[in-house]
């Protein structure tokens, strides 16, 4: 009886080790999936914390909180997204909704919750295997800050530098206030020490710095250095307010591990608000890029953002349905070099014009159908390493019909969006890919093989798109079916000798 067992045994264990050979490797940075989420306008659970809300008013608090985070973590997950990043979480000013009027650096905003209550949103995102990074403000404080009335702080602060934005941007909201003077080391030093208590306090797992070309640079460099001392595997994400990749760029020697590509927004945008818009601007983009910086793979890229007019916005002014424009849209965000971020509510083609109508209440009694696609697209960015990290190259272009080849190491993927308003074809040949392979679709399943010519045919139905993995030909799997067909032989064995010994005992 021992040795059927382990005739049975050992089949099973040469099954269980075939995943071991496709194991994947660790999630670096470049594998991560960024979800804004406005903490007040997300979700609210807490009714404990609704201290002068009031729903109707757009500059008013709403209520969202930590509870409603971990609430909905189901959600986020379900997206796929690897790392929520949240507005900054610390005690603000009356109407400071938005986090970014702070009246104390050490203290939770009550609206939010406790200290324990994040605490605990860490551990359960934790659990999930998804980081959580907050905002830390590193230019201003709120007009009512303890240290504006402070005469022994009177050389913390300084006159407020003019905000220049992009055209896209709104930062009403931010003019005009006092701004912290990093010249002043007690001043810089208390920065550093409050990012570095967070870090130690609550598990936190990095840094959004929002419009770093304010903040001094000495004191910058300063900062990511403190913070990655304390955890060497700290995210620090910088938001440089421009479109220009050069000045962006420039920021890449403070030792901040990405920074957010504004310059290829807009682009995105115009591209995908209609059908049957080139798409040259936006592939130049991200040739720039490439050009440019160092690791263009490890830039943030974005189509929405809490300080623009929502992108649905664009396409319902022209009468075009929301869902194919967002469904083509993140489709090229996540396959194109860089690290994807959602903002909360894109997922629902969440509609909001200038600041603060951009920030309404999520909705989550909504259509799922966007919702599910995009799970799917992370999906198969998180089953393929290439596209994240691979080379980017154009096959084709035209008027809104794109593929490109993305190749990491041994792995070929071949993304195909057709964003125009009919049916499109194309013919890839062995010189721009490999000869006598196929390609198998990960979004709607298809198939295409090489033919005789060694070409390959893509046939794509309008407004639709596909990711493809270059295989080898499918035929029998003969190791697998070996595998398969010992185990059941050891299983009818096994049964057969069971019941001989049955029969023995009986005396049959």
């Amino acid at each position: 009886m021992k040795k059927v067992i382990t005739l049975i045994l050992i089949p099973l264990l040469l099954v269980s080790l075939v995943p071991s050979v496709l194991a994947e490797e660790k999630r670096s940075l470049q594998d991560e999936l960024i979800y804004y989420v406005m903490i007040d306008r997300f979700s609210n659970v807490d009714s404990k914390n609704d201290y002068h809300v009031d729903v109707k008013d757009l500059e008013a608090f709403h209520g969202g909180d930590f509870v409603g985070i971990i609430e909905r973590l189901d959600h986020i997950e379900d997206l796929g997204m690897t790392t929520i990043t949240l507005n900054p979480i610390f005690a603000n000013a009356d109407k400071g909704y938005h986090g970014y009027w702070v009246e104390d650096f050490y203290e939770t905003e009550e609206h939010f919750g406790t200290l324990e209550e994040f605490k605990r949103l860490v551990e359960e995102a934790h659990k999930r295997d998804i980081n959580v990074m907050i905002d830390f403000p590193l230019n201003y404080v709120a007009a009512t800050h303890p240290w504006v009335n402070d005469p022994t702080k009177s050389d913390w602060l300084k006159e407020s530098e003019e905000i220049s934005t992009p055209d896209m941007f709104t930062k009403d909201w931010l003019a005009g206030l006092p701004q912290i003077n990093y010249e002043n080391e007690e001043a810089a030093q208390y920065i550093i020490e409050a990012a570095k208590w967070w870090i130690t306090e609550t598990g936190v797992d990095g840094y959004r710095l929002e419009g770093i070309q304010l903040t001094d640079k000495d004191f910058l460099q300063s900062f990511v250095d403190s913070v990655k001392e304390t955890d060497n595997e700290f995210f620090v994400l910088g938001e440089v307010w421009s479109t220009d990749p050069q000045e962006i760029a420039k920021y890449e020697m403070t030792g901040i591990d990405s920074l957010t590509d504004y310059a290829s927004t807009s682009n995105i945008r115009e591209a995908f608000v209609k059908p049957d818009v080139s798409m040259t601007d936006t592939i130049g983009d991200i040739e720039n890029n490439i050009d440019t910086y160092e690791e263009p793979n490890m830039v943030t890229r974005l189509i929405d953002s809490k300080d623009m007019i929502r992108f649905t916005n664009q396409p319902v002014a022209l009468n075009e349905h929301p869902g194919p424009r967002w469904r083509t849209a993140v489709t090229y965000l996540f396959t194109t070099p860089g690290i994807p971020m959602l903002y909360y509510g894109s997922e629902i083609a969440l509609i909001g014009n200038e600041t603060p109508d951009n920030r309404r209440q999520m909705d989550f009694r909504t259509d799922p159908e966007l919702i599910e696609y995009i799970g799917q697209l992370t999906k198969a960015r998180e089953k393929l390493p290439s596209i994240a990290k691979g080379d980017f190259t154009l096959l084709h272009e035209s008027e809104g019909f794109t593929v490109f080849k993305r190749q990491f190491k041994e792995e070929t993927s071949i993304v195909a969006i057709n964003n125009t308003s009919g049916t499109k074809d194309l013919v890839l040949t062995g010189e721009e890919i490999e000869n006598d392979k196929e390609l198998r679709g990960l979004l709607a399943g298809g198939l295409v093989r090489s033919n005789d010519q060694n070409e390959y045919h893509l046939v794509l139905d309008r407004e639709e798109a596909e990711i493809y993995v270059l295989t080898e030909k499918q035929g029998f799997n003969f190791v697998y079916g070996a595998t398969l067909l010992s185990v059941l032989l050891a299983f009818f064995a096994f049964l057969f000798l069971a019941r001989r010994r049955g029969r023995n005992r009986t005396g049959e």
